[in-house]
């Protein structure tokens, strides 16, 4: 995973301006001597993007906003840097000879393309968009097995179970626990969450993370998504799966094997570990991160999910045994739904609704293609973008 010159590790970053993205930054820029940055990439956010590019120098950087092109450019033509904008330059400069892994970091279903472009070109990837496995799983893990590589999760509950496996690999797993925090709504019933407003719902109570992701938290469908991506990951059935609340956030996940031993992955609530621990991947990078502490936190609690006053973790689940296109139907409908609640355009409940009548409505495909994904996307954005405007 190193080019002729060096034993450092060529890294591209896909939404350098996210919350991951600028984390990822930072693991960067605490380990000069292992990585080197080829190319950061950002949708809209240009400011931030120029500002990123200036100080760590990439060899390229893509804004996906066509519009903010020429910006981008001019601010960067001094310092050497190629710049190229629009998705079809995206998912051209992952395939660079120079890049060893692509972290993605695009949030939702913008994820795949590049994602799949980079497998096709042997990168190996650290994935942090975990959309791109529940649209289109079984495609993007037969090609990654197809091309020889590697895919490291990113997201604190799959780099657990990863991290837990790391020497198991030749002993069969027997179930794994995805923890979930509960969200800044644990505990509470169906009608308070009716009149949740979006400020509440941005509120939550371990982890610091983007605006969208956030509202997933809230309605559980994040950890809805990281069930099917789970599946992927790790070759599991759908059985083997299960959700625990565990609102402290310090056990990461935990995986069962087949005589009953469990191991758990613990820390303390910081993207940045598992950001490094798949960048570095085989190796534990030192690093000055707080350290965790039993003394201050005296008891870890763990509780069933609650799946009836949170819907969108069982529409996961349920979308999860259907398969087919069916968990890229809950996706689409989801994005859709939670742009329009931070909109004030419907209610916080509504947003499972809308959900649970597109995966009704959208044509369902039991063995879908590429092609089919893509459709599939499409459709359910106009499905579910016609229901909204039923509540408004």
């Amino acid at each position: 995973m190193s080019d002729k010159n060096t034993d450092k590790r060529h890294i591209a970053i896909l939404g350098s301006t996210g919350s991951i993205g600028t984390q990822a930054l930072e693991v960067l820029e605490a380990n000069p001597d292992v990585f080197v940055l080829e190319v950061l990439t950002a949708n809209s956010s240009a400011d931030l993007l120029i500002e990123q590019a200036l100080k760590f120098k990439p060899n390229c950087v893509v804004i996906g906003d066509e519009s903010q092109f020429k910006k981008v450019q001019d601010a960067l033509f001094d310092e050497g840097i190629k710049v190229y904008a629009g998705a079809d330059s995206l998912a051209q400069v992952v395939q660079m000879e120079d890049i060893d892994i692509v972290l993605t970091a695009l949030v939702g279903y913008a994820g795949l393309r590049p994602t799949l472009a980079a497998i096709e070109a042997g990168k190996h990837i650290a994935l942090a968009n975990k959309e791109t496995l529940v649209v289109a799983g079984e495609i993007v893990t037969d090609l990654a097995q197809k091309k020889g590589v590697n895919i490291y999760p990113v997201d604190s509950e799959h780099s657990a179970i990863f991290q837990c496996l790391v020497g198991e690999f030749h002993n069969p797993i027997e179930k794994i626990y995805l923890t979930a925090s509960g969200g800044p709504f644990r505990g509470q019933k169906r009608e308070q969450l009716a009149a949740v407003t979006k400020a509440q719902a941005l509120k939550h109570p371990n982890w610091d993370m983007g605006a969208k992701i956030t509202i997933d938290s809230a309605s559980m469908m994040n950890k809805g998504l990281e069930v099917i991506e789970a599946k992927w990951l790790f070759g599991l059935k759908n059985e083997q799966i299960d959700v625990i609340v565990h609102p402290q956030s310090i056990i990461h996940s935990i995986v069962q094997f087949e005589d009953g031993s469990m191991k758990a992955q613990m820390g303390l609530p910081d993207m940045k570990l598992p950001i490094q621990f798949a960048l570095g991947y085989p190796n534990r990078l030192k690093s000055d991160f707080p350290r965790f502490n039993f003394l201050n936190y005296p008891q870890l609690t763990f509780e069933q999910a609650d799946t009836e006053t949170f819907r969108n973790l069982a529409l996961a689940f349920e979308a999860l045994h259907q398969g087919g296109n069916q968990p890229c139907i809950l996706n689409a409908a989801n994005e859709i739904a939670v742009d329009a609640f931070l909109k004030d355009r419907i209610g916080f409940l509504e947003m499972s609704d809308i959900i649970e009548q597109s995966m009704q409505r959208v044509s369902f495909i039991k063995k879908p293609n590429y092609d089919d994904y893509v459709a599939t996307d499409a459709e359910t954005r106009i499905v579910a973008s016609q229901l909204i405007m039923n509540y408004e």
